[in-house]
Formats: C-alpha cells, sequence, structure tokens
C-alpha cells in the first residue's frame, strides 16, 4: 500500500483549515432569536388617515430624501392593497391619504414612540399590536425638527421594550430593526453601525446613527436595538436612487428622541437650545487663513442682531473650537451639542480669535419657534467705486443697505473683472465685510487690504449674497 503524497497531505491540511475558519466565523455571528422573542410583542404597526378630496393617495412611507419615489413594482403593489374611494358628489373622486409606519410601546399605560412623518396631518391613527388587535391613538405631540412623535393608546399593561443608551454604540456593532416594511408585519433585519453623528441635509439636530440594516418604506417610526435587546435609536431615514434601500440607513438616537419624549409628554413641546449664529465648515484653506493647525471647528459667518451669541461677545470670523470641553470637528458637531442645551444655560465656548485662543462664556437662548431663513433684498449699488488688484469693482453702502443688511461697513461688488475675483465665483451684488480677517469699512479701506495681500497663501473672504454670509478662501499667485 503506497504512502499518500505530500500534495494529498497538504491538500487535506488546508480542508481541514478551511472548515476551522468557516466554524469560527459562524461561531462569531449572534443569534438574535431571543432578542426577537423578547422585542417582538413591544413593536406596533401604525396606520393613519387623512381625507384628501381630489387628491392622489400616498403610501407615506420612509422619509427619503432628494429622491424619486419608489419603482414600480412597489407602486403596483399599493395600487393592488390599496382601494380606491369611491367618488365624492358632484364627480370628483374623494380619496383617503393612507400612511403605514411602525412604533414601539415604551411605557405599560400606552405611551408609543414613532417618526413625525409618519403621523404628520394624520386625521385617524390605527396601531395594531402583535396580537393583531388594534387600537385608535391620540397624538400627544410632535416634534418636525428631530421627526420624532409620542402617541397614547388606552390600555393596561402592554409589553414595552427596553430603553438603552445610544451615546453607548460603537461603530461596528451589530444592530437589529423590527418593523412594517410595505405592510408585512414584524420583519427583522439585522446589519452593524456604519458611523455615528452624522448630520443630513435640513437635519441640523439630529446625530444620527448611520447604518447598514435594510431599512424600507414602512419601516419608520420603528426600534433599532442593540445585542442586549434595548432600544438605541428609531428608524427614521434612508439614502437611495431607486426607492429601495442601498445600505444607508439613519436612525434617531434615543437620546434624543427620549429627551423630547419627556417634554412632549410633560408640556407638548420641544425647546431647544440656540446661540444665533451661521456657521461654516472649516476647509484646508481657511483653517491656513486664520492660523489654525487643521480643519477643524465652526467658522461663525454671521451673527443674528440682539441673539445670545452677539449678547454674549462672540464675532464674525472667530473659529469655536469646543463647547464645554466637548470638540467641535465638524461644522455640525455645534448644532448637536447646543441643541440638548436647555434655554438659560451658561455655555462655555473655547474659540480662535485673530490667530489667539481664547474663552467665552454666553448665556444659551431658546431657539425661535420659527427658524425660517433670514434674508434681505438685494443691495443696490452706490455712487463711489474703486478698481483694485482682485479685479473688481466695488462701491460703498448706503446707510439704507446697510441697515438692512445689519452692517456697519462693507463694500457692494458692481463689476467682475477678469481676475481672481471672477475665478472664486464673486458676482455683482455681492457685499465684502471681511478680508484677509480684517473688517472693511469702506471702498478705499478695501483697497488698502487688497494691495496688501500675501502671495501664495491662503487668504480669506467673508461674503453676503442675498443676505446670507459665507467664508471663501484663494491664493494670489505671484
Amino acid at each position: 500500500m503506497s504512502m499518500p503524497s505530500l500534495k494529498t497531505y497538504a491538500a487535506a491540511l488546508f480542508a481541514v483549515f478551511m472548515m476551522a475558519q468557516s466554524v469560527a466565523a459562524h461561531a462569531q455571528l449572534p443569534d438574535f432569536t431571543p432578542l426577537v422573542e423578547a422585542a417582538s410583542p413591544a413593536v406596533v404597526n401604525i396606520s393613519t388617515r387623512q381625507k384628501v378630496p381630489n387628491a392622489v393617495a400616498g403610501n407615506g412611507g420612509l422619509a427619503v430624501p432628494d429622491l424619486e419615489g419608489l419603482p414600480p413594482m412597489f407602486r403596483e403593489f399599493f395600487e393592488r392593497n390599496i382601494p380606491q374611494q369611491p367618488r365624492a358628489p358632484g364627480g370628483g373622486r374623494q380619496r383617503e391619504a393612507q400612511s403605514l409606519g411602525s412604533g414601539f410601546i415604551i411605557s405599560k399605560d400606552g405611551y408609543i414612540l414613532t417618526n413625525n412623518h409618519v403621523v404628520a396631518d394624520a386625521d385617524e391613527i390605527i396601531v395594531r399590536l402583535s396580537d393583531r388587535s388594534e387600537l385608535e391613538a391620540k397624538l400627544i405631540g410632535t416634534d418636525p425638527r428631530s421627526d420624532v412623535a409620542l402617541l397614547k393608546v388606552e390600555a393596561d399593561d402592554l409589553p414595552t421594550v427596553k430603553l438603552g443608551n445610544s451615546d453607548d454604540l460603537k461603530v461596528g456593532e451589530w444592530v437589529l430593526a423590527i418593523g412594517s416594511p410595505f405592510g408585512f408585519d414584524h420583519s427583522v433585519t439585522a446589519g452593524i453601525v456604519s458611523a455615528k453623528g452624522r448630520s443630513l441635509p435640513n437635519e441640523s439636530y439630529v446625530p444620527f446613527i448611520q447604518t447598514d440594516v435594510a431599512i424600507n418604506p414602512g419601516n419608520s417610526g420603528g426600534p433599532l436595538f442593540n445585542l442586549e435587546g434595548e432600544v438605541v435609536g428609531i428608524n427614521s431615514q434612508i439614502f437611495t436612487r431607486s426607492g429601495g434601500f442601498m445600505g444607508l440607513s439613519f436612525a434617531i438616537p434615543m437620546s434624543v428622541a427620549m429627551d423630547v419624549a419627556d417634554q412632549l409628554k410633560s408640556s407638548g413641546k420641544v425647546s431647544r437650545g440656540w446661540l444665533g449664529v451661521v456657521i461654516q465648515e472649516v476647509n484646508k484653506d481657511l483653517a491656513e487663513s486664520f492660523g489654525l493647525e487643521k480643519p477643524a471647528g465652526a467658522l461663525v459667518a454671521q451673527v443674528m442682531e440682539d441673539g445670545p451669541a452677539a449678547k454674549g461677545g462672540l464675532q464674525v470670523g472667530d473659529v469655536i473650537l469646543s463647547l464645554d470641553g466637548k470638540p467641535i470637528i465638524m461644522s455640525a458637531d455645534l448644532p448637536h451639542l447646543v441643541g440638548v442645551l436647555k434655554p438659560g444655560t451658561k455655555a462655555n465656548l473655547e474659540i480662535v480669535r485673530e490667530g489667539s485662543r481664547k474663552n467665552l462664556k454666553l448665556a444659551v437662548g431658546a431657539m425661535p419657534a420659527d427658524d425660517g431663513d433670514e434674508t434681505a433684498e438685494s443691495a443696490t449699488p452706490g455712487v463711489e467705486r474703486s478698481s483694485n488688484r482682485l479685479g473688481v469693482s466695488v462701491a460703498e453702502l448706503s446707510g439704507e443697505q446697510k441697515k438692512a443688511l445689519d452692517l456697519k461697513g462693507g463694500v457692494i461688488i458692481r463689476e467682475v473683472q477678469d481676475g481672481p475675483a471672477a475665478l472664486i465665483g464673486l458676482r455683482p451684488g455681492d457685499v465684502i465685510t471681511h478680508l484677509n480677517n480684517q473688517a472693511i469699512s469702506s471702498a478705499s479701506n478695501f483697497d488698502e487690504v487688497a494691495q496688501a495681500l500675501p502671495k501664495n497663501r491662503s487668504v480669506s473672504m467673508r461674503v453676503l449674497r442675498q443676505g446670507r454670509a459665507s467664508f471663501i478662501t484663494f491664493k494670489l499667485a505671484e
């Protein structure tokens, strides 16, 4: 009997190694079954009805920023399963807009958390429990800024979820969602935490948890669990170009959601801290122009008149590096930190002003009820003009223009010629208030500062366009 060859031994050893690797990999995967069995009874399906004469009923699914809607197959699904409403008297079609989402019970006496966009403008809210019984819910309050809503059903001894601390989440940690995507009750999906503290467009006050958990329309308002079976977030949004899941899901942290829920329960509204500033990101060139070692912090581009920041001594051009000892890495970190402070709280800010570090202590104000964008009428050209090495003709601002824009100085661009100004996108009507970290008081002052600009080094310029301020940077070549 011949001895096995060396190749045979090697192949056998490799097969054993691969089998061991496979077993080890499977051994590390979590078993979600105990979590699902324990948590599912407290997860509910939420449907709403809203009477909309002569309007097409919407599917009311997950909030999907700048998307084109659901694919045809999903639209067909809803058309088949949502009956057409009878025509109203007079021949018009009377329809009911129907929304479908998820939620979860946080107290035995019937308080339920979900998304604001699931129940917004609803005439009737129906909660279906895990035993398929249905209860009509009362809307306690909503907070559109955080997209959180608090409901209440009349019942006793209901199953509840365990609440966890979203601040303890780690990137890479396993998480699980339970909800009703496309109406399929108690669907379970799992994934990992992809990132924390994400800022989304028009969502300044929520540091979202990003995951790769499969979330689709109908999952809105449902819970996101950690492996301990604790709710750490409310599934709220996805980014996609197809209308379906593409690996980018966002959940509202429970630290934010419970703060909102407690305020809605006690007062029916939510109050947030507010500084009264317009900020922007600090990029590499801005960091160089302001004398910072690295791009970090929130650059103050505008300070609201008589706002908390103005009263506390914060100035345009300040770079906020930390708030109460918490670092501001990205500018979006600042609204997250300020928003959770109670109005009247004293906040300590570490800033950089004219290349030097300073500390300011100011009282945080209350966010106005309506924080719409503040705009000003486009300024009209003045009389005096001057030309300079930047390739712009500027003019003095009139007293009326300064009052309308809340300025003490600055110049308005009348003409943009070939040169650096054209390359960085300046336009006639733009107002320049600061150049190279210096406030501009007049056209002649602007010329003086422009003539002394350094070459081959990042220079900052503060520009107002239609009342909105921002800093831009550029370099002058030799």
